[in-house]
């Protein structure tokens, strides 16, 4: 049961870590300043953090005995 559990925590982790990142990618912006590209990111890293928050949770519950 446990092994299920931390397999789901797991997986939705990891899909939440892929969307939010990808979303967090296309939020930044770029302009040229003095000849360099500069990125400026207007995205939200929170929810990329719980993401891997829960990953990290759910590979825990998954290797515990």
């Amino acid at each position: 049961m446990k092994k299920t559990i931390g397999g789901i925590l797991a997986g939705g982790g990891l899909l939440g870590i892929i969307y939010f990142g990808y979303q967090y990618i296309q939020n930044s912006e770029s302009f040229e300043a003095f000849g360099a590209d500069v990125a400026v990111s207007t995205g939200n890293y929170v929810p990329i953090i719980i993401s891997a928050v829960v990953m990290v949770a759910g590979v825990i519950v998954t290797r515990m005995k």
